[in-house]
């Protein structure tokens, strides 16, 4: 049966309402572990890129090599480990899997930044640790997206539950990269990992402290025949497949090209790790006003919407092409974070809406796989890219693809028509 979130009025509603999802135990000492240990995994990327460039040389083209290599190998292992990691944590329960992926990741944060500390930390080595923390994200992702209808026993506050969460990931990337750049720029990437590996064993902390309700197990087969179920309730709803395209899309394209060549041009013409971390820092503050807007409301057409905020995201690649100051370039990253928040919330809600909760785990991978599957090819080749045509032209065609993409997925009615009051299986 799939989860069935009350309508939220339209009216603007008490802080108090809008709050009352702290009074589940659970998804309290949930939200405060994940909050900490997310304010290190939004610090730990500025650092690792920076630890690339130092150790490589900053050059569209050697240094965005190397980078890109090492950005794909963190995102390469989630893509292969999520379909297992969905059905491990439809079958083991999140909390266990989300527990060892916390620990996992941790130590490897904590061996990178005694690597970096010691002068020790080769490319090749920095691409074996984050491929390690890549299959520790692959196995967080799927059971994170099914973790809170178990943590909300109201279920009509499970809405809230998502845009709180959401608001807790604006909130870390306005802090952690802000911060990483000056931490970075004073003290070097290593004292970074060393504060991501913490914080990953306070997360690791909170879950194990959690008791969620026991549900029964989700697959009596094999794990193939519990991803056969997943695959056919994923791929017999088009709006969830048309926009999981949508965004597979987007990372090869845009987001992609726009982590590993940001760095470089901030490095060559913006100022280096504080004007990053700054443009990263914008971008996270535009996410908490999303998530501000969006805390109590649901949309009538939450997907046409969420696709029309998904255009943002064009705004930083075009100022970065057109060469743009860094007034400019962070203002469009500002816009772009409204946009994601929007994006973000709108998505999970109506996910746990509509999907039985029981393939939520098998369905959520299968979205985060298809979201993720060509990110890897678009960070090992933005370098490359970035050589022979030049990093601005790579970034403006991004822009131009974004919103174009925007259009035409805003043409198919699956997306476009989807109403919130629609029933689970309209």
């Amino acid at each position: 049966m799939a989860v069935q979130t009350e309508r939220i009025p339209a009216r603007r509603r008490r802080l108090g309402d809008r709050l009352a999802v702290f009074g589940e135990r659970e998804f309290t000492w949930f939200f405060l572990g994940y909050a900490t240990s997310l304010i290190g995994s939004s610090m730990a990327p500025v650092a690792v890129a920076f630890a690339v460039l130092d150790g490589g040389g900053g050059g569209t083209g050697g240094g965005g090599t190397a980078l890109g290599w090492v950005m794909a190998a963190r995102i390469l292992p989630v893509v292969l480990v999520l379909l297992a990691g969905g059905a491990i944590a439809d079958r083991l329960g999140s909390r266990r899997v989300m527990l060892g992926s916390d620990l996992l990741r941790g130590v490897v944060q904590a061996l990178f930044a005694g690597l970096l500390a010691a002068g020790h930390a080769p490319v090749w080595a920095m691409v074996a640790l984050v491929a390690v923390w890549g299959i520790g994200e692959g196995l967080f992702m799927p059971a994170f997206g099914a973790i809170v209808p178990d943590l909300v026993r109201r279920t009509g506050l499970v809405a809230d539950a998502n845009a709180l969460l959401g608001l807790a990931r604006s909130v870390s990337t306005v802090v952690g990269p802000a911060t990483a750049g000056l931490v970075t720029a004073a003290w070097g990437p290593a004292a970074v990992l060393l504060a991501d590996a913490v914080t990953y064993g306070v997360g690791a902390f909170a879950l194990a402290r959690l008791r969620p309700p026991v549900r029964a197990v989700a697959g009596e087969g094999s794990m193939v025949r519990d991803l056969r179920a997943g695959w056919s309730e994923f791929a017999s709803r088009p709006w969830l497949w048309v926009t999981t395209v949508q965004m597979g899309l987007f990372n090869l394209l845009v987001w992609a090209p726009f982590l590993v060549l940001g760095p470089l041009l901030a490095q060559r013409d913006l100022g280096g790790a504080r004007a990053w971390g700054l443009v990263m820092g914008v971008y996270g503050a535009g996410a908490v006003l999303g998530g501000l807007l969006m805390l109590g409301r649901s949309p009538a057409r939450p997907l046409a919407v969420a696709s029309v905020a998904a255009t943002a995201w064009a705004l930083p690649s075009a100022a970065l092409a057109a060469g743009a100051g860094l007034p400019w370039v962070a203002a469009g990253a500002l816009v772009a974070g409204v946009g994601s928040a929007v994006c973000g919330t709108l998505y999970s809600t109506t996910t746990q809406k509509w999907v039985p909760v029981e393939l939520l785990g098998r369905v959520t991978a299968f979205g985060v796989l298809g979201s993720f599957a060509l990110g890897p090819l678009g960070l090992a080749a933005a370098g490359p890219l970035a050589g022979r045509f030049g990093a601005d032209t790579v970034l403006l065609l991004g822009a131009v693809w974004q919103l174009a993409a925007g259009a035409v997925v805003l043409a198919v009615p699956a997306v476009r028509d989807r109403r919130w009051e629609e029933g689970p299986d309209s």
